[in-house]
């Protein structure tokens, strides 16, 4: 199947990667432009393009998903189908262009934890499992028709970072099989089950202050969610303490 991939983060770079190992034809990798970053505010390249230039692959950094550049691109590539990690909300002129469509890579079970930040909010609610899916995109956040779901326990002490490392490699498998199952027509899209969608909104620093009031479990899955962004802390003698454990 020939595919267009977009991603941005870390966390994208182990599907970017698997894709590009499989029978699946890559023809463009769009990711965001670099920025500025650390003390000096250099240039700082997002990992998808560092990844994308180490395996040779075509690649596109638009301003946004408003570039010109970005619609031609895409047409111009004559691709099955979008595949889509951690990257920017697709206007629907650029959802009609694949005629399989758009996959996307969530993690978590849909539709629980629809948003921005699923992993860091099912640790903050105490979650003993969670889970990858993929789905086709359209107008509705996070509420397309499910392609592939798969349940991945939380250990007792892991934190947000560390199941966020884990997902990253298990999602690139669910994603290879999810393109093979659509390309040969065996996988058929179904609707996300009725039950009430949960929220995971993006996060602000404040996410991550530690209220003593609540119970110890709750502090814990507060601390862990936390880590290490945005970064669990309290106020001491007048000054922040941070927490990592």
């Amino acid at each position: 199947m020939k595919l267009a991939f977009m991603g941005t983060p870390q966390f994208a770079v182990p599907t970017l990667r698997a894709l590009h190992a499989s029978s699946h034809d890559i023809r463009l990798v769009v990711t965001n432009p670099d920025r500025p970053a650390g003390r000096g505010r250099k240039l700082r390249p997002p990992p998808v393009k560092e990844a994308a230039l180490d395996l040779g692959l075509p690649l596109l950094q638009p301003e946004g998903v408003d570039d010109e550049r970005l619609d031609q691109a895409l047409r111009e590539a004559d691709v099955d189908a979008f595949v889509v990690v951690a990257f920017s909300i697709l206007p629907d002129r650029l959802l009609a262009i694949p005629r399989l469509g758009s996959i996307n890579l969530h993690p978590s079970l849909l539709p629980a934890y629809r948003g921005a930040a699923p992993i860091v909010w099912a640790l903050f609610a105490g979650e003993q499992e969670t889970g990858l899916t993929t789905f086709l995109l359209n107008d509705r956040i996070d509420g397309g028709d499910v392609l592939m779901q798969e349940t991945v326990d939380i250990g007792p002490d892991e934190t947000a970072g560390e199941l966020e490392a884990r997902l990253c490699v298990l999602g690139a498998d669910v994603v290879v099989r999810t393109c093979d199952g659509l390309s040969s027509g065996r996988l058929t899209p179904m609707p996300q089950p009725r039950r009430a969608a949960s929220r995971a909104p993006k996060l602000s620093k404040t996410d991550g202050r530690v209220d003593w009031r609540q119970s110890t479990q709750t502090i814990r899955n507060r601390i862990r969610g936390a880590n290490p962004m945005p970064g669990a802390y309290t106020e001491w003698d007048g000054r922040i303490l941070k927490i990592h454990r």
